[in-house]
């Protein structure tokens, strides 16, 4: 803004420049997405979520389920409109108890403009009331809702929420989580986190779960069903909750063998990357014909044929080691799944050596010769795959090779202090490729950029693989007497790939 003023005693004008307070400015929308290039319209901007209450009731008979939404955030900007990420039917929509105008737009998006434009930095409520049929939605040609013979799972990677609550859905938008549903008497609901109540009236019973750690919504799941219940402590005493579907015939034995060993590999991992980060763990095999699981936080969703050809703790080490890499620390974009995948299949390694199995440097050396130059495997760069490569085999598999050639290069010590270090320093935020370059850097006191860039970016098959001095087992890292604690069982390894998700997108 200019205004021109007259100086006394002078027969000229002057201008002086205003500054004009952030207070003043016009109000606009938030935008449709969070900024994410691999997938534009996820999440949404102008906002932060802190904590979302669900309270639902789903009948397993019509796969039917209504819900009252209520959503704590905080504005980042001048808001006029705001967007939430959603598909089901909406029937009314409250901001701080005051009715709001709504209306669906894109594949998944739900538009909402409040009575009145609210402030950049103004904490505020939204209530969103909604029913429709979970297994009947499709966006972009798929779902994310597993209908199952006694119920429904919401499960899936990188979006799973749109299908059962509204929400800003993106990694970067952390939040805690109530989530309280009433289904019928003999049924349960599951979800992540506490059980903190259950109580039963007129034939309807209702489960309330509590996520008390910032937890990112595709990390939030529901599964409703008919399921066997065991319980138990890792040896530091969080307690461990696991779910059984009751129909889930010959992997049932296999399926309980390999999750009644929560506890134990829990308890392993934290020798590797610090203290176990939430207080509930567990996980859920529910009678779907789907075949991934996935790292849903404190409570991962295996699906049953991870377990047809036998037991499979291998999966639940993946599944468990995502609770610190992928889980604590997420990604800041979907480009940097490889700090997911790649470490959770390391881990897995580190268990087969574990197990005496396989060591890490055999299983690396077999990746390596596995697939010769021109395999298109090598084409896919797990720093950077491309939305249609994001769960690729080589996002997982070339991914701990370029752990295991970063673990040669810096040494043991130095490695396993960035394994262990890396989710304390960004614990419950969020961090891209080139954030863990510069801490391996920083830790380790080397330049490590042509290395990442081998391994994880250049398209080819890497040429520099020479045969090294193995590593010293990890066994030499851990004190003897907590390693005396772990039985030593054999158990059939998955070394495919530990998600198989299916949206739709190759």
């Amino acid at each position: 803004m200019h205004r021109r003023i007259i100086v006394p005693g002078v027969l000229a004008s002057a201008t002086l420049l205003l500054a004009i307070p952030a207070s003043a400015a016009s109000p606009s929308p938030g935008a449709p997405g969070i900024g994410d290039p691999y997938y534009p319209d996820y999440g949404n901007g102008g906002y932060d979520v802190s904590h979302y209450d669900l309270r639902l009731k789903y009948r397993p008979a019509t796969d039917e389920l209504e819900g009252t939404a209520t959503l704590l955030v905080r504005a980042t900007k001048d808001l006029s409109r705001f967007n939430l990420d959603f598909l089901l039917d909406v029937s009314e929509v409250r901001v701080d108890g005051a009715k709001a105008s709504y209306a669906s737009s894109g594949e998944h998006e739900l538009e909402i403009t409040p009575r009145k434009p609210v402030a950049k930095g103004t904490d505020f409520t939204v209530v969103v009331r909604y029913r429709g049929v979970p297994s009947e939605q499709e966006a972009y040609g798929f779902t994310s809702w597993h209908r199952t013979p006694d119920g429904g799972v919401a499960a899936n990677e990188p979006e799973a929420a749109w299908w059962w609550f509204p929400s800003n859905d993106h990694p970067r938008d952390k939040a805690t989580y109530d989530v309280s549903v009433q289904v019928p008497d003999g049924t349960q609901a599951i979800s992540n986190g506490t059980l903190q109540s259950t109580s039963s009236r007129a034939g309807w019973t209702r489960y309330s779960w509590r996520s008390n750690k910032p937890q990112a919504t595709y990390l939030a799941t529901l599964a409703v069903g008919r399921f066997d219940l065991t319980t138990g402590t890792t040896e530091s005493g969080i307690p461990v909750l696991n779910a059984y579907s009751k129909d889930l015939g010959d992997h049932a034995g296999a399926a309980r063998a390999s999750l009644e060993r929560t506890g134990e590999v829990a308890d392993w991992l934290t020798e590797y990357f610090g203290p176990y980060p939430y207080n509930a763990l567990g996980g859920y095999v529910p009678n779907t014909d789907t075949g991934y699981a996935l790292e849903t936080q404190t409570r991962p969703f295996y699906s049953p044929r991870q377990f047809a050809n036998g037991s499979n703790v291998s999966v639940v080490v993946h599944e468990l080691a995502h609770q610190w890499y992928g889980n604590l620390v997420s990604v800041s974009g979907w480009k940097d799944i490889w700090i997911n995948e790649g470490f959770a299949r390391y881990a897995q390694w580190l268990w087969s050596e574990h197990e005496g199995e396989g060591t890490a440097q055999e299983l690396a050396d077999h990746v390596y010769a596995s697939h010769p130059a021109d395999d298109p495997f090598w084409t896919v760069k797990p720093g950077d795959p491309g939305p249609q490569n994001q769960f690729h085999g080589a996002v997982y598999d070339r991914g701990a090779l370029a752990l295991h050639v970063l673990r040669r290069e810096i040494g043991d010590e130095a490695f396993f202090a960035v394994l262990k270090g890396w989710p304390r320093k960004y614990a419950h935020g969020n961090a891209t490729v080139a954030d863990f370059r510069r801490y391996a850097e920083e830790v380790s006191g080397k330049r490590l950029t042509a290395l990442f860039e081998t391994w994880l970016y250049e398209p080819a098959k890497p040429a520099a693989w020479t045969a090294r001095t193995t590593p010293k087992a990890p066994d030499a890292l851990v004190p003897p007497k907590s390693w005396k604690k772990i039985a030593a069982t054999n158990g059939v390894h998955d070394t495919g790939h530990g998600h198989d998700h299916r949206h739709g997108r190759g």
